[in-house]
């Protein structure tokens, strides 16, 4: 009978292979989850261990979470919490070099679930020089782990530390794009509720989605009295002693007063704090704005610190802006239906509500450009809109529209419509590809269509003035061509495209032309192309091109109020049946070139 043959330890070429193997698959994985289950069964081909786990750094709290485990009780990850510096696994955080230990008998840092284990080896992850957890094998033999397994295991826990970053960033754009998609879906869903009641408690389990919170409360302002009253509230200071918060008074007054989010991650060292609630340590006030004005605040409160943030800001400011324009439209259908028999005055004071609407300040800080507009309705309410947004520095995006119809319908399609304009170019902050010239329009027209309000469609002229760049990016979906006026030509700018809402997946062309001193661009709704006289006559691009040339040398403002004046006198005493809208942008100084 033969002898067999002894192992052969792998040699350092085999070991760098199998661990250049490793390395290679571990970086294959996007998923973490997957990625988490994956590394156990990798290191089984370095070393032998009885139990594994991977702790992760939170480093808001500064502690050590197990994210997954082989070997360890099954409630570990949610009860078993270390401090940097705390046991083995933190010591090794905390000096960020791997900790050996042949036997835990010996070793009083020894602070794991597991009493039965004798080695262990704790090895930090880092990316960058940063750690960002560490691995932690255990055995129950003494002396189970080598120097060597030690070298190799820190050469294997970076290439874990990337790719858990890289898992981490990718599961970050997928969920970046699931919220886009949540928040067109919310949005959809609240602007088709006009029960306030029904609408403001939708609108607490829709947050839910996007923000997990233990307490949260819908206020909104009362402009007699200017205080802000609880309308909703998810467990809402049962305890408490007011239902009713002053303007200015605590975070929730002191956001809606200047119109600005707060983010209190320790509520106990902010003196503006009222403690309504029992036991709150954190809180994210977000203001409900229409235009500059705040009709009241979503108000989230946690008992843990720290459990709000950027992030949570930013996303609960575009649902809350989503949530104003629902709320306000909410509030208005319930009072013309409770008030049938005045609805004659209720008409008036959409009127004023629709004036109100309308840009009273332009955007600050743009020296380049003058710029105005003017709407008058056929009735006693309009259809057409028009806007002037500062989304960026140098930038002024110019919005035109015309709904179709008239009176209240027209005018509540054309609300939404300029809070859509609104809520899509300010977004260019945060995501400027996704929301280009073009785009803003396609978007529109898409949640347009998906409202079923086959009667009604929106023409609308989108145009962003970039004086960096020295031009003028437009988009069209229907609205008569703008007239642009120079020294040497003044002429229709010939831009088609397909009324927003009328059809889906509607591509939109964008133009681009320079800018220069003196360029004057007017932009109009048919309603002045299509004022007529006794003779049934058109007044006509024409005839506003005339009128823009002949008054180049006066104010955007002088050149609205000329275009508007030759329409009136052309038109004389013939009733006109359609909304006039007319907006100017004169070029007034020399646009310097960006660096």
């Amino acid at each position: 009978m033969s002898t067999p043959a002894p192992v052969r330890p792998p040699s350092d070429t085999d070991l760098l292979s199998t661990l250049f193997d490793l390395g290679r698959q571990v970086m294959s994985v996007l998923d973490l989850e997957e990625l988490l289950a994956k590394i156990p069964e990798l290191i089984a081909r370095l070393t032998r261990f009885s139990a594994f786990a991977v702790y992760l750094l939170d480093e808001q709290r500064q502690d050590l979470r197990i994210a997954y485990a082989v070997g360890y009780p099954d409630d570990a990850p949610t009860t078993h919490r270390l401090k940097v510096g705390e046991g083995v696994v933190g010591a090794a955080v905390q000096e960020a070099r791997p900790i050996l230990v042949n036997d835990i008998r010996d070793e009083p840092r020894y602070r794991g679930p597991l009493r039965d284990m004798l080695s262990q080896l704790a090895v930090p992850m880092r990316r960058k020089g940063k750690v960002i957890g560490a691995l932690n094998l255990l055995s129950e033999s003494a002396g189970a782990f080598s120097s060597q397994d030690e070298a190799l295991l820190r050469q294997f826990g970076a290439h874990v530390a990337v790719a858990i970053e890289n898992a981490r960033l990718f599961k970050s754009e997928r969920q970046y794009v699931a919220t886009l998609e949540t928040l067109a879906e919310i949005g959809r869903e609240m602007s088709s509720i006009l029960d306030l009641d029904v609408l403001l408690t939708r609108i607490a389990s829709l947050t839910k989605r996007l923000i997990d919170y233990r307490t949260f409360g819908i206020l909104v302002l009362n402009d007699t009295t200017q205080v802000l009253d609880v309308k909703f509230a998810v467990r809402y200071g049962e305890n408490a002693t007011s239902k009713h918060v002053k303007l200015g008074q605590g975070l929730v007054g002191w956001a809606a007063q200047h119109k600005e989010p707060l983010l209190v991650a320790d509520v106990s060292q902010d003196d503006r704090y009222l403690d309504l609630v029992p036991d709150v340590r954190s809180e994210l006030v977000v203001p409900m704005l229409i235009k500059d004005r705040c009709i009241g605040v979503f108000d989230l409160e946690s008992p843990e610190l720290g459990a709000f943030t950027t992030e949570h800001m930013e996303l609960l400011t575009l649902l809350a802006s989503q949530a104003a324009v629902a709320i306000e439209n909410a509030r208005l259908y319930e009072e013309v239906s409770r008030n049938e028999e005045r609805i004659e005055r209720e008409l008036r004071f959409a009127q004023r509500v629709q004036r109100a609407l309308l840009p009273t300040e332009l955007p600050a800080g743009l020296r380049s450009a003058d710029f105005a507009g003017r709407f008058e309705p056929a009735n006693e309410l309009g259809g057409d809109l028009h806007d002037f947004l500062g989304p960026e520095t140098n930038i002024l995006v110019v919005a035109v529209g015309d709904v179709s119809g008239k009176g209240a319908p027209a005018a509540l399609y054309g609300a939404y419509v300029s809070e859509l304009v609104r809520s899509r170019t300010l977004r260019r902050r945060y995501a400027p590809d996704r929301f280009s010239v073009s785009g803003v329009l396609q978007t529109m027209n898409q949640i347009l269509h998906e409202r079923q309000l086959e009667e009604y469609y929106c023409t609308l002229c989108y145009a962003l003035f970039d004086f960096d760049r020295r031009v003028l990016t437009m988009a069209n979906s229907g609205l008569p061509y703008p007239i642009k006026c120079s020294e040497k030509t003044c002429s229709q700018i010939e831009l088609p495209g397909v009324p927003l809402g009328s059809f889906p997946g509607v591509a939109y062309d964008e133009l681009v032309i320079p800018l220069e001193r003196g360029d004057i661009f007017v932009f109009c709704t048919d309603g002045i192309f299509e004022t007529v006289n006794d003779g049934d006559e058109e007044f006509g691009a024409t005839r506003v091109a005339e009128v823009v040339r002949a008054h180049r040398g006066a104010t955007a403002k002088g050149i609205v109020d000329a275009v508007f004046a030759a329409a009136s006198v052309f038109g004389g005493r013939s009733p006109q049946s359609d909304d006039m809208t007319v907006v100017a942008v004169k070029i007034t100084a020399e646009i310097e070139a960006t660096n």
